[in-house]
């Protein structure tokens, strides 16, 4: 009798840990979750053209730029899929052209 409580309680707990790590794999402090097509550092090329084009000066030069970026508000959901760059970034206050201070993330956890 206690092997089968065993047995039907361990899939249930299973489930409760990856139900867990899911949620804390998708949260950002800083507001969604990010997708961009590509993420470099502020000093990259590519980067540093769009910054400069828009006017922003960054601290940090090496810091992490999110480019063409677009928020992933439901992880898992259909349809909110991200075949590029997961980030959280700290300011994502561009539009989607840029998001600045970009921390990648794996939401597949």
């Amino acid at each position: 009798m206690q092997f089968t409580s065993l047995f039907t309680l361990t899939p249930l707990v299973l489930a409760a840990f990856v139900a867990v790590g899911s949620a804390q794999s998708s949260q950002c402090n800083t507001g969604p979750i990010q997708c961009c097509n590509s993420v470099q550092q502020g000093n990259a090329p590519a980067a540093a053209a769009l910054l400069g084009g828009l006017g922003i000066v960054l601290q940090d030069v090496t810091a992490l730029v999110g480019l063409t970026c677009s928020p992933i508000t439901a992880v898992g959901v259909s349809g909110n899929s991200c075949t590029q760059q997961t980030v959280c970034c700290s300011n994502n206050s561009f539009n989607g052209v840029v998001a600045l201070g970009c921390t990648p993330i794996n939401v597949n956890l």
